[in-house]
């Protein structure tokens, strides 16, 4: 690599990253989620969260590239090319946005444990069908790897939970 490379790091692309908690709960596999379109992997692959707390933060550094207008959903676009869906909750939709606060919006630039929306987790208990989170890479196709680290509590925007490597 030459100096002038490697001090301005042009032509470098990302090919590897981590994927950190964006919730503070308990980490199921996704397997156990219960819900058929994520357990069956439908969307992707990828981990789920039962939270103790509300507030949900990015996981990576990266891009808003789809705020659900019920904030019950939200999906990033990591520095790698990847896809992110956090999906707050299973059947939310039909809260149709009570108990959500947005903090960003689509186009904003993130990084890891920027506050993206808070949850009222007591109103979920209530309204929906669980409060369990699912965390999906929904374009696993761009992944050559990808490794899921053997935890059982997650602390948002600190515990590893993925690590991935594009295709390249």
């Amino acid at each position: 690599m030459s100096f002038l490379k490697k001090l301005f790091g042009k032509n470098e692309v990302k090919t590897e990253e981590v994927l950190v908690a964006p919730i503070t709960g308990k980490v199921i596999p996704l397997e156990d989620v219960p819900d058929p379109v994520f357990a069956q992997k439908m969307m992707g692959d990828g981990i789920a969260i039962e939270p103790t707390e509300g507030t949900v933060v990015s996981p990576v550094n990266g891009e808003i590239i789809q705020f659900f207008p019920t904030k019950h959903a939200i999906g990033i676009k990591s520095e790698t090319g990847v896809e992110i869906l956090i999906h707050v909750g299973l059947e939310t939709v039909g809260m149709k946005g009570e108990g959500f606060e947005g903090l960003v919006n689509v186009g904003d630039k993130v990084t890891v444990g920027t506050p993206l929306l808070t949850f009222d987790i007591e109103l979920i208990k209530q309204k929906a069908k669980s409060i369990v989170t699912p965390v999906i890479l929904t374009n696993g196709d761009i992944l050559d790897t990808v490794q899921k680290h053997d935890v059982q509590d997650a602390f948002k925007g600190a515990t590893a939970l993925v690590d991935w490597k594009v295709k390249g």
